[in-house]
């Protein structure tokens, strides 16, 4: 079975911070046309023709992590996708809206990433101390 791409909808950022010019520049730099956009790149600066693998992934998070002063060890691949989660939720947005990028098939699975980055939002005892 070959794996089949999914076209989303990628929303644009700043001029210094948006994630399609970025993506454009990597396909241009790493002269991707085809196949898996993530790829690893060797200490030589080769990019490889095979994808990253979740491994790679939760090693290259590790690495930025602890570079910001963050303990690595509380990291993985999976914090991308739960802090994409919290913080859309906490800007807002609407959870059909959040699961269209995060692509979970379940919106009850989804929900508890959301409603943890909403606990101390509108709190029922916020103002009574």
């Amino acid at each position: 079975m070959v794996a089949q791409g999914v076209t989303i909808a990628i929303a644009r950022g700043s001029s210094t911070s948006c994630p399609v010019v970025a993506l454009r520049e990597w396909l241009d730099a790493a002269g991707i046309e085809a196949g898996p956009v993530f790829r690893p790149v060797n200490k030589a600066g080769t990019v490889s023709v095979g994808r990253l693998t979740d491994r790679s992934v939760a090693n290259i998070v590790k690495v930025y992590a602890g570079a910001a002063g963050l303990d690595e060890k509380q990291f993985s691949g999976h914090s991308l996708r739960r802090g994409f989660l919290a913080s859309s939720a906490a800007a807002g947005k609407s959870i059909f809206r959040i699961r269209d990028v995060s692509r979970h098939k379940s919106i009850a699975t989804m929900s508890g990433y959301v409603q943890e980055a909403e606990l101390f939002k509108d709190h029922a005892g916020a103002g009574l101390l």
